[in-house]
């Protein structure tokens, strides 16, 4: 099987990716400027190009102009050579045009225009990994699982960053979607109107009474706020307290850098979550645990993949080397950098890697990852299983991780019990 690729593209195309296997990443990005849009950028002083490079540079520009076989366009000549400069750099570092330094700041606000849907490639396919609550999509009924067949009239195939392009759109205006469905013979069309969407990164529910799962698929500003009121429902349907929780982040891609610091500080009454080392002294930083934990000490598993990176990874690495939670799953991907979006005087922006980030231990885990304390075999559930599954079985006998998270937290529950107990009574309680 195709290993899955993930694209969280709740969709004006908003995307969020690591590295270079997915279109337009951005991870523990720290907006800098990019939050404020309608300041542009000024040009940087006392860095301007040696006259020698700058030389070569218009040597080689005006071959190409008088040589090469075929009329070249200026503007994508020079955006093509600016993208290769910053490309060079490291994996994670890019040029952004206009588009895509907008995608970009709307894929932290957490609110944009589109049908509501997050989708991914898997085996070979374009599929649902979730319709948006209140988004047209859901509205529609479109279902986690289905496949992506077209977009207006045309064949998707495994073109995922095509179906995100093709679904982009203005508010009020329509897209057809043809989607085909495991338990339903033939195609399925839907007719949507693209309406402004809040998307909310946080989805849980209750595993057994007592025992709660939340998965992040994503940091976006509105992270924070969303883990706050989901693990509120979670209390408010376990009336006797929270004996233990799942925070599930396969396959979630990273995100905002201080979303991550914030929903890691949820669960740390105190300590460092994260440093920073870079050349610049705002590159340079150091992010501590401030009192008060959402589950009052409650044992933690977290879940990780392959697919958990950036701000995933700083969540990750916090928890368990504060002795907070123990990880199951597999390796992380191993991301130990921070990104910064800096506006462009002309439009566009730079996306640069301004600092490497070290867990509390001063680990780097930068092409390491963070192996889990509990190893997992196999790769897991699909995106689709992972984003709510389909059909009427618990998570828990859907989602073998889940299953192994939640019987390592009854055996954690039921020592901290016995451990609550005066030293006469242990003996008494298996």
């Amino acid at each position: 099987m195709t290993r899955p690729r993930t694209l969280v593209a709740l969709v004006a195309g908003a995307v969020l990716g690591f590295g270079g296997a997915l279109t337009g990443g951005v991870l523990a990005d720290r907006p800098g400027e990019a939050s404020l849009p309608a300041h542009p950028a000024r040009p940087v002083g006392g860095t301007a190009l040696p006259w020698q490079e700058a030389s070569l540079f218009a040597e080689v520009y005006e071959r190409i102009k008088r040589d090469y076989v075929d009329d070249v366009d200026d503007h994508a000549l020079m955006e093509k050579a600016l993208r290769g400069m910053v490309a060079a750099l490291d994996p994670h570092s890019a040029y952004l045009d206009s588009e895509e330094f907008e995608e970009i700041r709307l894929s932290t606000m957490g609110s944009y225009p589109g049908v509501g849907i997050e989708v991914g490639a898997e085996d070979g396919v374009v599929k649902v990994l979730r319709p948006i609550e209140g988004s047209p999509a859901q509205q529609a009924g479109l279902e986690p699982g289905d496949e992506l067949v077209r977009i207006d009239g045309n064949d998707i195939g495994a073109d995922l960053a095509g179906a995100i392009a093709r679904m982009r759109g203005a508010s009020g205006s329509l897209v057809k979607l043809t989607v085909r469905r495991d338990d339903t013979p033939g195609l399925i069309e839907y007719a949507l109107r693209r309406a402004q969407v809040e998307v909310h990164s946080v989805v849980q529910q209750s595993l057994e009474p007592g025992y709660g799962y939340l998965r992040i698929t994503s940091f976006s500003e509105t992270t924070p706020g969303d883990v706050g009121r989901a693990v509120a429902r979670i209390k408010r349907d376990n009336p006797s307290g929270i004996k233990g929780l799942v925070l599930d982040l396969r396959n979630n891609p990273g995100g905002v850098l201080e979303s991550g610091v914030a929903v890691a500080d949820d669960f740390l009454e105190r300590g460092v979550i994260v440093t920073a080392d870079g050349r610049t002294p705002e590159a340079r930083f150091r992010m501590d645990a401030s009192a008060g934990d959402l589950i009052d000490g409650a044992p933690l598993v977290v879940l990780v993949n392959g697919g958990s990176a950036s701000a995933s990874e700083i969540v990750a690495g916090a928890l368990k080397d504060h002795g907070r939670a123990l990880l199951i799953g597999r390796r992380t991907y191993g991301k130990g950098s921070v990104q910064t979006v800096m506006p462009l005087a002309r439009g566009g922006a730079v996306k640069l890697t301004t600092s490497r980030y070290f867990t509390p231990s001063g680990t780097s885990i930068h092409g390491k990852g963070i192996v889990p304390d509990i190893v997992q075999e196999g790769p897991g559930a699909p995106p689709a299983e992972l984003l709510a599954g389909r059909g009427s079985a618990p998570l828990a006998d859907r989602d073998t991780d889940v299953r192994v998270a939640l019987d390592t937290l009854k055996i954690r529950a039921a020592v901290a019990r016995r451990a609550a107990l005066p030293v006469a009574m242990r003996a008494l309680v298996p």
